[in-house]
């Protein structure tokens, strides 16, 4: 490569200087005519000026010694013209080089000069080519009796311009020597930057780039070193939801403020960053390049973050499970002992206590919240937060109808309110966690106030970002998930999440979802006060 990228540019240096030599040529030639004839003329005017030519041309017959040929040969001589020639009105030579020609007829028309005007001209004469000027020769009145004509040799002319091709063609070959320097130079750098590959190796290596570039299932976004994309595979559209209008604008521009464009920005900085994006998970890593740009690499975490969720509920529901297998078993063996005590009544009492108990649990949810989806949730969080020595409690104020537009999204905001307040109250005395869900119109408000500890007032902004979070990170990924989605809920639908001290001390989270239910016929909201209504 380094070779042929010298070679085009050594012809490019050579073809520009021979352009250029000839375009300096070209006009040169002309040049040079013409100082020839003015020249000419000029000595033609200085002759023609001297009183005593014209006074002699009229008092004196033409010869070969006569005055008028001795100054016309002085004047030749001492201007190096080629001639001299004077002549009259009719044309006559009173001088020539050749003294031979005096007393002869001048072989070119001096009809413009003996009609008193200045000429200048390349022509054909006795001495051959020529470049001539020619003046009338007037008297003391200032009557034309004659005229003067002066040539220049043109092989002077084609001399000077000979003389002045060397030093011409030796500037051309200093610019050559000077261009085949720069070009040696700059393919030394080219080679050494494209580590000496062949333009076909080059050439292979984009297209091998754009294959893998839009072939890998994790998304490339690469910026400049001014912060702004300029390549875009097709995963990284996909997970981030743009197209390629985002190249050449800024993270920000193109995907709006928000830790994502932060992430991509360098203004977070870590490793496997967490962000969400709309409803994805991703997993972001930001490498700067040594032209002062960044690769950053985005994986698509969504579904694994939802496998370790499923997982941590499902670990809640097994141990739920395990404890209740274990208090069956207690109650079993009452039951078995009042049996062999033949106890039968208070046995019969017994077994009716135990069963109306989990009746009515259910019964409490199922009267309040119609949806399945949302009474099921609630149900099974009721048996784990048992589990855990937690009171979970559903507020009288609660009355939802079975007219949710998304219970899934719902199911997901309230199951990641539930969680968080039950983690928020492990460990504390007399710990408690009471859900609110009711109607206002078409919109659904969902409150969970939890006894823990509360959340200072400085934090209570942050515990909505992706990926920041008090408590240690579970086994399977990274914390930081859950309240960033119920934001991104929420605002989806053109409501908020937000988070409060609350009455009592610990923490109240309220979700506003408008347009979260359908029809007009909706119940209205209750608003008896609260009391604690034991759920579990």
């Amino acid at each position: 490569m380094f070779s042929q990228v010298l070679l085009m540019q050594l012809a490019i240096a050579a073809g520009v200087t021979v352009l250029a030599t000839g375009l300096f040529l070209a006009p040169l030639s002309n040049q040079l005519d013409d100082q020839a004839m003015r020249r000419a003329l000029a000595i033609a005017q200085t002759t023609a000026q001297q009183p005593q030519i014209a006074k002699d041309l009229q008092t004196t017959p033409y010869s070969a010694d006569g005055p008028v040929q001795e100054e016309a040969e002085r004047i030749r001589k001492a201007t190096k013209a080629e001639y001299v020639v004077i002549m009259n009105k009719d044309g006559v030579r009173w001088s020539h080089t050749d003294p031979e020609e005096i007393g002869g007829k001048v072989s070119t028309d001096p009809a413009r000069a003996l009609a008193g005007e200045e000429v200048m001209e390349i022509d054909e004469g006795t001495l051959g080519r020529s470049a001539r000027g020619k003046v009338p020769l007037r008297d003391s009145d200032g009557n034309i009796i004659g005229a003067v004509s002066v040539g220049i040799a043109y092989d002077s002319v084609r001399a000077r311009l000979i003389h002045a091709i060397p030093g011409l063609l030796a500037y051309a070959g200093g610019a050559l020597a000077v261009g085949a320097l720069a070009a040696w130079l700059i393919s030394r750098r080219v080679q050494r930057q494209t580590r000496d590959l062949a333009f076909s190796d080059i050439s292979a290596l984009l297209a091998e780039r754009e294959a893998m570039l839009h072939g890998i299932r994790e998304g490339v976004v690469a910026l400049d070193r001014t912060g702004r994309v300029r390549l875009l595979n097709d995963e990284a559209q996909r997970l981030l939801g743009i197209g390629d209008e985002a190249v050449g604008r800024s993270p920000d521009e193109a995907l709006g403020e928000g830790r994502t464009a932060d992430v991509l920005a360098g203004r977070v900085t870590g490793t496997d960053l967490l962000t969400v994006r709309g409803q994805r998970v991703l997993i972001a890593n930001r490498m700067p390049t040594d032209d002062g740009g960044a690769v950053a690499t985005l994986r698509d975490r969504t579904e694994l973050e939802q496998l370790g969720r499923e997982l941590d509920s499902t670990r809640g529901l097994i141990d739920a499970l395990r404890a209740q297998d274990h208090e069956h078993a207690n109650r079993m063996h009452t039951l078995l002992g009042l049996l062999e005590l033949e106890m039968y009544d208070d046995a019969v009492e017994f077994v009716g206590e135990v069963v109306g108990d989990h009746r009515a649990t259910a019964e409490q949810v199922t009267e309040k919240i119609k949806d399945p989806l949302l009474a099921a949730l609630l149900v099974g969080k009721a048996t784990v937060a048992a589990e855990r020595g937690v009171a979970l409690w559903i507020s009288d104020r609660t009355r939802l109808p079975d007219r949710l537009i998304d219970p899934r999204g719902i199911v997901t905001v309230v199951g990641n309110l539930v969680d968080n307040a039950l983690d928020a109250v492990g460990g504390t005395p007399h710990a408690r966690v009471e859900v609110e869900l009711r109607s206002e119109g078409r919109t659904a408000v969902l409150r969970v106030r939890d006894t823990g500890p509360g959340i200072p007032a400085e934090h209570r902004e942050l515990v909505f970002t992706e990926g920041w979070s008090t408590k240690k990170p579970p086994a399977h990924g990274k914390r930081g998930i859950g309240l960033s989605l119920v934001r991104r809920l929420a605002e989806r639908q053109g409501g908020s999440a937000t988070v409060t001290e609350a009455d009592g001390g610990g923490a109240e989270f309220t979700v506003v979802l408008p347009e979260a239910l359908a029809g007009d016929d909706l119940e209205p909201a209750l608003t008896v006060p609260a009391a604690p209504e034991e759920a579990s």
